[in-house]
């Protein structure tokens, strides 16, 4: 876990930043999520990343690789397995899903979503994260954490993605590699 979380703050001070208070670190190789706390890694998570290979160019259906913060925070006090579609709460879990949206990948609980801190690589035309609706949520589909299962975003369970949604302020810096 040091090592994970020196490449992170690694990468902040190249680019120029400090790490925050709450920093997390996506392992797309490992399957992973670390948060670190103070330096400290707090909280290892299994998730979900991209079905296709990392990219930060839209339309790729790829997760997107490198700085980014927790822009926005939707969803706070949704009941467990909530479905979000554009961002906003669709009154019904996803265990309750009409049989049509049982069968994709929904978004659940919470969203954080993110935004490229990289101007060419992940931030602006072409390959914006924020534009491209990057998130990390919960999942319909929890059986098939630790496998890549998304279209871009980290998934995670509902109760977990509940626990780092309460935990995690914006703002906070999130290392994806």
């Amino acid at each position: 876990m040091e090592e994970v979380f020196r490449r992170a703050a690694e990468a902040c001070a190249t680019r120029g930043r400090q790490t925050t208070k709450h920093c997390l670190s996506v392992q797309i190789r490992e399957q992973k999520l670390y948060h670190f706390r103070d330096g400290a890694c707090v909280r290892e998570y299994v998730v979900s990343t991209s079905r296709e290979a990392p990219s930060c160019v839209e339309n790729s259906l790829g997760t997107p690789t490198g700085l980014h913060q927790v822009a926005d925070k939707i969803g706070a006090g949704a009941p467990p397995g909530m479905v979000f579609k554009s961002r906003v709460a669709t009154g019904w879990t996803w265990r309750e899903a009409p049989p049509e949206e049982a069968k994709v990948n929904l978004i659940t609980s919470r969203i954080l979503r993110l935004r490229g801190l990289e101007p060419g690589h992940n931030a602006g035309p072409g390959r914006d994260t924020y534009d491209r609706y990057i998130y990390i949520h919960g999942t319909s589909q929890p059986g098939k954490l630790g496998t890549p299962n998304s279209h871009g975003c980290v998934l995670l369970s509902d109760a977990e993605v509940i626990e780092l949604f309460d935990e995690v302020p914006e703002g906070s810096l999130v290392w994806i590699e």
